[in-house]
């Protein structure tokens, strides 16, 4: 696995747009407040084309502009390293024109971005052998104060954190519009975790479990199996003998299509090897339909691993989220008290 190199003082943080682009509010006035913090942190900027477009459907702009953008900034010396403007829709068409032989062959950098960007991140490691960061987009750093989550994925990019841990709350509902851009994440509910070993929860015993990261957006990774850009499997191989910690949560699937996606995911094979899940809130949390929740949905495949799976962790499209190293090896322990550790080796 190739780590690439952390951002140094006085470094320059890339920015690109291979899926939204920051051209309406909020995003706009929190991109913009995100980078004047990070100048302000001694920081130099190179922002690409893209950043500020709205021409794209989807995207920021047309699939072409965006991969282009990619790859100039991806293999630039300009920059040391990236953060994605945001998420969005169709960045999986954006990856149909990225050259991945030619990422493979430039020096590692560090990409940062959640959701459509499991694109890359997850395509960074599984067809690069490359690192990447599962973690917030650039806006998110404008908001003031920072929530401690985003000190975390800072400290990733620099270097100067290895564990991440659960936070004190998540947010149901944003207080962020365009009247208060800067507006923190509006924390109003208690963090619960719920953990189980198979199919049965694991009372208040204590978990630990040892694997390489890999995961992302279910409703990305479905949506990239089965393609040429799809070889999971052999990546797998490569890394057997580590086992692999599948990390997952969800945008658009409701509790059904969660369901399938899992099942895919298990008869694709991609859960061989697996040694145990952490399943963040999906954005439809605390539906059911049909007599199905969120954990039915999850446990019929996840259960029949025989391994622990953590589910409403602090990751994905609830925030605040945990920062992952996506390829790293990784420590995961639950306390008896549920308190959530991941500690993650990128040497």
């Amino acid at each position: 696995m190739r780590y690439p190199r952390f951002l140094s003082p006085g470094g320059t943080i890339g920015f690109v747009a291979p899926s939204f682009g920051c051209n309406i509010e909020p995003y706009r006035s929190r991109f913009e407040s995100a980078q004047k913090k990070f100048a302000r942190l001694g920081y130099r900027l190179d922002p690409g084309p893209n950043c500020y477009a709205g021409e794209g459907v989807g995207i920021s702009s047309t699939p072409a502009k965006c991969a282009a953008e990619l790859m100039e900034y991806y293999e630039s010396g300009r920059n040391d390293c990236l953060l994605s403007c945001g998420g969005g829709e169709l960045m999986c068409e954006v990856i149909s024109r990225v050259d991945f032989e030619r990422l493979n062959r430039a020096a590692p950098k560090w990409y940062m971005g959640y959701s459509d960007n499991t694109n890359l991140t997850y395509l960074l490691t599984t067809l690069c052998d490359t690192a990447s960061v599962y973690g917030p987009c650039a806006p998110a750093f404008g908001m003031e104060p920072w929530h401690p989550s985003l000190e975390d994925a800072f400290r990733i990019l620099t270097g100067e954190r290895r564990f991440v841990c659960g936070y004190d709350g998540w947010e149901r509902e944003t207080g962020r519009s365009e009247e208060e851009p800067l507006a923190p994440y509006h924390v109003t509910e208690p963090p619960v975790l719920r953990a189980f070993v198979g199919e049965k929860p694991s009372g208040e015993a204590s978990l630990q479990f040892r694997g390489r990261l890999i995961g992302g957006c279910m409703d990305c990774l479905v949506n990239l199996l089965g393609t040429r850009f799809d070889r999971t499997q052999a990546f797998l191989e490569r890394y057997r003998e580590d086992g692999f910690i599948w990390f997952l949560e969800s945008c658009d699937l409701n509790v059904f299509a969660i369901r399938r996606a899992m099942w895919q995911m298990e008869e694709a094979g991609w859960f061989s090897y697996v040694k145990g899940f952490l399943i963040g809130r999906p954005l439809c949390f605390g539906q059911e339909m049909m007599g199905l929740d969120a954990y039915g949905a999850v446990l019929e495949t996840a259960g029949r691993k025989q391994v622990p799976v953590i589910m409403d962790v602090d990751l994905g499209h609830l925030p605040p989220m945990m920062p992952l190293v996506t390829g790293s090896m990784a420590a995961v322990t639950l306390t008896e008290g549920r308190e959530l550790r991941v500690e993650m080796s990128y040497v």
